[in-house]
């Protein structure tokens, strides 16, 4: 009886780790093929996937903005291209309106690409072009913005602006049936 029991118990913790497991949520990355209200059908790299939207779907949307509206003490989020020489360049930044996620390490599992989410220490001109010296806890990076990066806020946003053409970012959880269904949506303006 008492292997039984172990047995059991093995089992049910298996299967409990096997459904948190299964609970994390899936990155999204592609443009928007269409939506229908409900279900947003994304364009990716690996293919087309089907999301749907629930009633606590939050949508941020990536207002355009100017690098002159950025300033000292600003968080952002700056999305950088790594040089031969270790200079790192932006082709993202996006001002966030609270601090998430702070530190840099590596973006998309690459090592030419990073992703620092950090606090506005200093943004000069310099002879490479615009310099932002973004600080976090444990140490800063420069980063070069060059005239042609992508520059935005972060603002709520809504239904109306999931639009073919639409570049989205957004994390999905499986639900029944294996559905993902979005927790979180950054939409852009189509390019």
């Amino acid at each position: 009886m008492k292997a039984f029991l172990s047995g059991l118990l093995f089992f049910a913790l298996g299967a409990l780790a096997g459904s948190v497991e299964a609970q994390e949520p899936t990155r999204v990355r592609g443009t928007i093929s269409a939506f229908d209200g409900t279900v947003l059908s994304v364009k990716s790299k690996s293919g087309d996937t089907a999301i749907v939207l629930g009633e606590k779907t939050q949508i941020v949307f990536t207002q355009p903005t100017a690098l002159s509206d950025i300033k000292p003490g600003d968080f952002l989020g700056v999305t950088s291209m790594k040089r031969t020489d270790g200079t790192l360049t932006a082709y993202e930044v996006r001002r966030f309106p609270k601090p998430v996620n702070p530190g840099h390490r590596p973006f998309d599992g690459r090592d030419d690409q990073t992703m620092t989410n950090a606090t506005v220490g200093a943004m000069v001109q310099s002879a490479s072009g615009r310099e932002l010296t973004m600080t976090y806890d444990g140490g800063s990076q420069k980063i070069v913005v060059p005239e042609n990066a992508s520059i935005s806020t972060l603002v709520p946003g809504n239904r109306s602006q999931l639009v073919p053409g639409a570049p989205v970012n957004l994390t999905a959880r499986a639900e029944d049936g294996g559905k993902l269904t979005a927790i979180r949506i950054q939409v852009s303006p189509p390019k």
